[in-house]
């Protein structure tokens, strides 16, 4: 088999990831395009490592080594991201990543209005204690 085919394949796999990661809002389907760019890296690497060990007979199968690395790495990170998604969707009701850019702020920020040191609020708690 020619390397294009699987080379043609990877790309169009890394397309539909990236189009995923960027249009979707859902979190889980942001992890589910991420994979699938992790997957296509996993062919290319793979479809490398065969067409590279024609030409040497004595190889290490490098390219099927960090193919496997990456399934493990890919592992760990569905794991870890999916619990993240679960205890935030526990927590805020959504998993639309636009409603959860305030995440990072917080309600309990200061900021204009919030009661912080030199806001009018701040200065109204001041004078009543």
């Amino acid at each position: 088999m020619h390397l294009a085919y699987p080379a043609v394949l990877s790309a169009l796999l890394f397309c539909t990831g990236l189009y995923g990661v960027l249009a979707r809002r859902n979190a889980i389907l942001v992890l589910m395009s991420v994979e699938l760019m992790l997957n296509a890296v996993n062919l290319n690497l793979v479809a490398f490592d065969v067409w590279l060990s024609r030409t040497a007979r004595d190889t290490l199968h490098s390219g099927q080594a960090l193919a496997l690395f990456t399934i493990a790495v890919a592992a760990a990170e569905i794991g870890i991201g999916l619990a993240i998604v679960l205890a935030v969707y526990r927590n805020r009701g959504t998993s639309d990543i636009d409603k959860l850019r305030d995440t990072a702020e917080g309600p309990g920020t200061e900021g204009p209005g919030t009661g912080g040191p030199g806001s009018p609020a701040g200065e109204k708690a001041e004078a009543t204690a």
